[in-house]
């Protein structure tokens, strides 16, 4: 493994560890076990080297949403199954929920910033899904961008935000009916 690689992956472990706020370089340079003008020589400060871990991990996410695609299935279940797939992650990955956890609790703005972009790449990525089968003829023409903020928000309500309010958890197969019989119906073409 290289030098960037490990610098990489000592910097994960020391942000799921104790959030960004609280990573230090001296931190990170200890678990890559090199020394800390080392990290410098790829990495000019911890935010750049946070901002490289986040996108990472947008990377792995999407991979995941990407893995349960299917081209010979419906919209409303290709788009159903990458945003659970992409909010499964976002909750099961420890250093995603060391950020949301963080943002939570300090409101750190490096965080909020990593958030927001994180955010954005997901939306791009439900855009890019919803313009395919506008583009199919399979779905109405509509506004792409805001349909994929629709879906990601009210998702993310009921999966997540629920079970934060309401103390139980919604069963997938509710919240995919759910939509089928409200914003998918919409959408779709009959």
């Amino acid at each position: 493994m290289d030098r960037r690689q490990e610098i990489l992956e000592a910097a994960a472990k020391s942000f799921t560890l104790f959030g960004y706020k609280a990573t230090t370089m001296e931190q990170v340079a200890k678990i890559a076990n090199v020394g800390k003008g080392t990290i410098y020589t790829f990495f000019a400060n911890k935010e750049i080297l946070f901002q490289e871990i986040a996108m990472s991990l947008v990377r792995e996410m999407q991979a995941e949403a990407d893995a349960v695609l299917d081209a010979s299935a419906s919209f409303m279940d290709n788009a159903h199954n990458a945003l659970m797939k992409m909010l499964q992650f976002r909750e099961k990955h420890l250093l995603f929920a060391k950020l949301l956890e963080e943002e939570k609790e300090l409101r750190t703005p490096a965080v909020k910033q990593v958030l927001v972009r994180i955010e954005n790449e997901v939306l791009s990525f439900v855009t890019e899904l919803i313009q395919r089968r506008i583009d199919k003829g399979e779905i109405r023409d509509c506004d792409a961008e805001l349909v994929s903020f629709l879906l990601l928000k009210a998702y993310l309500a009921f999966v997540v935000d629920w079970h934060e309010l309401h103390g139980d958890i919604i069963p997938e197969e509710k919240i995919l009916n759910l939509f089928k019989e409200t914003i998918f119906r919409g959408l779709i073409l009959t």
